[in-house]
């Protein structure tokens, strides 16, 4: 049985004010954190003022708040239900023969909507925003003895004039464009026949385009070009998917870039994922206002508040591992990627109504 339509406006409005100020919260200490070390990270590099800086972990942040979105759902809940405990809000609610089913209502719906729009709305922009984030850090940080992270990524290829080792600091994901790169080349027999360093290099069909590039053979002299060209028997499609993680393709393209992918004969695995896990967000969500509300809905004049709480946040924290560990086994192929997406999010929901349950109705 719905409840009132002004009374549902108010929890409503109570629940998205609180979650909104965790996420907020959490947002600005991400933005903080990553300012600083970009600030760190630049030291004298050439354009990084603290004005692109900014910019940059502007663009960063949404992506990485993303993935806190649960656990603010999950503490916005508690502290919403906390506060309307606390000022006997519950107490007038449940003697005018309101139940916990009931006035969880907007809840719920707050949570099934905001699901609803990160899914639709926000993955996009952080997606894409991501993307752009990735190409103003391959700018700056290129040439930059700062840039290097200790994940250089490395590919070997043969072709034609013998075999090449590719090093580069970092991809510009959603295309098949390194920066920072070294080439080692060797011919045939496998000996050392020259080393080039190079800003970016772009793969085309069949070649590989390097820029603003500086030659070193054996026994001479450094030269330096605008453009070089390298034969490459690599497949761009290929390429381009070892460097565009998932979570960096906008929810509304991942069908497009699943089908694409099975169309180039590989492994689409980790996109359906992806798209299954989007797709199981609203309920993961609403998994989680039900976790809070089994530990939140304790009057204050009983006490016990402080376990209540931590028990809450354990139980979100198991509800997290859980989720790591099926995506882990999605991805690895072991398990169904709809049954990993979907199973922390029903397993969770089903145990936080058990739990009201247990709570409302013994």
């Amino acid at each position: 049985m719905l409840i009132g339509f002004t009374l549902g406006r108010y929890l409503a409005a109570r629940f998205l004010r609180m979650i909104l100020g965790v996420f907020l919260t959490v947002f600005a200490l991400v933005y903080t954190l990553d300012f600083v070390e970009l600030m760190r990270r630049a030291g004298d590099a050439e354009g990084a003022s603290a004005a692109v800086m900014a910019r940059l972990a502007l663009f960063r942040t949404p992506a990485v708040a993303e993935q806190v979105l649960p656990f603010a759902i999950l503490f916005g809940a508690m502290a919403a239900l906390l506060q309307l405990s606390r000022k006997l809000e519950l107490v007038v609610a449940r003697a005018a023969g309101i139940s916990a089913w009931q006035f969880l209502q907007p809840g719920a719906f707050v949570a099934l909507g905001i699901g609803a729009f990160t899914v639709g709305v926000y993955n996009p922009v952080s997606a894409d925003l991501k993307q752009r984030s990735t190409e103003i850090e391959a700018k700056i940080f290129a040439r930059s003895s700062k840039a290097a992270s200790g994940k250089d990524l490395w590919i070997r290829q043969r072709s034609l004039d013998g075999q090449a080792i590719i090093r580069a600091e970092t991809a510009i994901e959603g295309t098949t464009t390194l920066a920072g790169v070294a080439v080692f080349t060797f011919d045939e027999a496998g000996a050392f026949t020259q080393q080039m360093q190079a800003a970016r290099a772009t793969l085309h069909d069949g070649y590989w385009e390097l820029q603003d590039v500086r030659v070193q053979g054996l026994d001479q002299e450094p030269q330096s070009y605008d453009t070089y060209l390298i034969a490459s028997t690599l497949d761009p499609s290929q390429v381009r998917q070892r460097f565009t993680p998932p979570e960096s393709v906008p929810f509304w393209q991942l069908r497009q870039t699943i089908a694409r992918t099975e169309r180039a004969g590989l492994d689409a695995t980790r996109y359906r994922l992806q798209y299954d896990v989007l797709m199981a967000r609203p309920v993961l969500f609403l998994a989680m206002v039900l976790v809070a509300a089994s530990v939140s809905l304790r009057f204050f004049r009983f006490g016990g508040i402080g376990k209540m709480v931590l028990g809450g946040v354990a139980a979100g924290f198991v509800l997290y591992v859980a989720r790591q560990v099926m995506e882990g086994l999605g991805a690895s192929g072991l398990v169904a990627a709809p049954v990993a997406a979907w199973f922390p999010a029903v397993v969770g929901s089903l145990l936080g109504t058990l739990a009201l349950l247990h709570l409302e109705d013994g």
